[in-house]
């Protein structure tokens, strides 16, 4: 089954159940089959054919839920751009999807570089029924960038088989229904709102909430707004909605769920605030949802789920030691199908029928996962191998703290020295010597910083991910 064949049957059960919804308002089922329908027949007019990738530069809306749907049913490639993109990194992605075609908004058509595709302006749509091809399953279906948060980013490419049963999985681990509205204010080219969203409310019938981005200060008006029940977090937007001030109406809303990365020491005081439960997972866009919080059962504190059946997932070290986690699909299509255009990189991180993740954790012998940080996350210092996470998660634990990034920084001892670079919050002090004495009394002697910088931002994605290289560019510049 693909993409478009599920939207079919959805439409054929529940015309009139809303499906989409953005600040713009509302489309059924029905509707966005038959939007759907009339844009892949445009799109097939103007030359777009089955097997080939098509660029998507667009802002979150409704409209760009249907490009992608449209694509998808002609049998073409989704590629959606990072609408945060310009200069090197714009021409890089391009360059590496190759694409034909590209539809783009209004106001970000003039980034598409004219050379390498031809631009689609506005959406061309027919009256006449839209061709239909039904690829077989293991067929590319889309492709998502990683985050590039430490260097040039890929191009996950993923199967039909992925889009669907992501969807699916997700939707079943965590007890999703028709009666929910799923709310998510991350951008349509990461997988948060691609497959964990809009195609797990497809799989079950229920409604997809679309936020233009994720805004501190507007979040739970948006929230309630669209009636949500269920939204994901992830990156440190967790952290800033709790750091805000408590409010009598925290508890106004219709949300009983919400999921996501990494699961904060506060977890239960966010849910005696808020009213309702936070569940942890454990993937990547590469290797799908591998793990879940069981929503039958007590969170085991310092985990991050359980490994779901879908999935073989080990540690690659002796037991009870910290490992790379290697993820193995037990369908066709679970993992992604390579990196696009960069053969060397995919045979890197698939080997042996594995999914190398590059991430660190350990596994429990009846399947509960701890994620212990990113391999090229850690900093040498000392001959130690420290986790930039842990220390983050013990700078972000003082009260003044809003969010933390951990680099390593050239050492004149040879190695790495630790550096933490610092947001407060709102109308909090803190100095250096207080927040190192904190480290200090909250860490081993060889986790403490060195160096503290306070920012008034972190430079970030737009799905809210640290870009750390951006920081260690910064330091070595002044350092210079």
């Amino acid at each position: 089954m693909i993409l478009t064949e599920m939207l079919v049957a959805q439409a054929n059960r529940t015309p009139d159940k809303v499906f989409v919804r953005t600040a713009e308002g509302d489309l059924t089922y029905a509707e966005v089959l038959a939007r759907t329908e009339h844009l892949a027949a445009g799109l097939a007019a103007a030359g777009v054919r089955s097997g080939e990738p098509v660029a998507v530069l667009m802002h979150n809306s409704a409209e760009a839920v249907l490009v992608w749907f449209a694509i998808n049913r002609l049998g073409a490639v989704h590629v959606p751009i990072n609408t945060a993109l310009v200069g090197a990194g714009l021409a890089h992605t391009f360059r590496t999807t190759g694409a034909s075609f590209t539809i783009a908004d209004d106001d970000l058509a003039h980034l598409v570089p004219q050379s390498d595709t031809t631009l689609l302006r506005g959406l061309p749509t027919l009256d006449e029924p839209s061709p239909v091809a039904v690829p077989p399953e293991l067929d590319p279906a889309i492709m998502l960038f990683t985050s590039g948060t430490t260097g040039v980013s890929k191009a996950c490419v993923l199967s039909h088989r992925y889009v669907v049963r992501q969807g699916q999985i997700h939707a079943h681990y965590l007890g999703l229904t028709a009666d929910d509205v799923l709310y998510c204010p991350f951008p349509l080219f990461h997988v948060d709102a691609v497959t964990l969203t809009v195609v797990a409310a497809l799989a079950v019938g229920a409604t997809a909430a679309i936020g233009v981005k994720f805004s501190a200060s507007g979040f739970w008006d948006e929230v309630r707004r669209f009636d949500a029940t269920v939204f994901n977090f992830m990156g440190a937007t967790l952290t800033i909605l709790w750091k805000q001030p408590a409010r009598p109406g925290d508890r106004d809303h219709r949300v009983r769920l919400a999921w996501g990365v990494p699961m904060p020491a506060w977890q239960d005081e966010w849910e005696r605030r808020f009213g309702f439960r936070l569940y942890e997972i454990y993937g990547l866009t590469d290797g799908g949802i591998v793990a879940y919080d069981p929503i039958d059962s007590p969170k085991r504190v310092g985990t991050c789920g359980k490994v779901i059946p879908e999935f073989d997932v080990v540690v690659d070290a002796p037991p009870g030691e910290v490992g790379e986690i290697l993820i193995r699909g037990r369908e066709p299509g679970l993992v992604m199908t390579g990196y696009y255009g960069m053969p060397d990189a995919t045979a890197a991180v698939l080997r042996d029928g594995f999914l190398h993740t590059g991430d660190l954790g350990t596994l429990t012998g009846d399947g509960y996962l701890t994620f212990a940080g990113r391999a090229k996350d850690s900093i040498r210092r000392r001959g130690e191998n420290i986790s930039a996470y842990e220390v983050e998660q013990v700078v972000e634990g003082h009260p003044s703290v809003l969010e933390c990034a951990a680099i390593g920084v050239p050492s004149e001892l040879s190695e790495e020295d630790v550096k933490v670079c610092v947001v407060l919050r709102p109308g909090h002090t803190l100095t250096a010597d207080d927040l190192v004495a904190h480290c200090a009394a909250n860490s081993a002697p060889f986790m403490v910083p060195r160096y503290v910088e306070f920012l008034p931002e972190l430079p970030k994605t737009p799905t809210q991910k640290v870009e750390k290289f951006r920081l260690r560019q910064a330091h070595s510049a002044r350092a210079a």
